[in-house]
C-alpha cells in the first residue's frame, strides 16, 4: 500500500515538473491560452467558441 502510495505521488510530481518547464525556463515563460477564441488558425476557418456561437444564434432568434 505504501509502496502504491510513494509511486503514485512521485508520478504526480514528476508530471507537475514537466508542466513547468516551459514557465521554468524562460523569461516570461506561462502557458499558451487553449481558447478557440485565440486561435487564429480557427477563426480563419469560421470556427468559434460556443459560448459566441450561442450570443448570435440567440441574437438571430434562432436559438433552438
Amino acid at each position: 500500500m505504501m509502496k502504491t502510495f510513494v509511486l503514485s505521488v512521485l508520478i504526480i510530481a514528476i508530471s507537475m515538473a514537466l508542466l513547468g518547464i516551459k514557465m521554468l525556463f524562460r523569461k516570461n515563460g506561462r502557458f499558451s491560452s487553449q481558447h478557440i477564441h485565440d486561435n487564429a488558425a480557427l477563426r480563419k476557418q469560421g470556427i468559434h467558441c460556443v459560448i459566441d456561437q450561442d450570443k448570435a444564434a440567440r441574437k438571430a432568434g434562432k436559438a433552438y
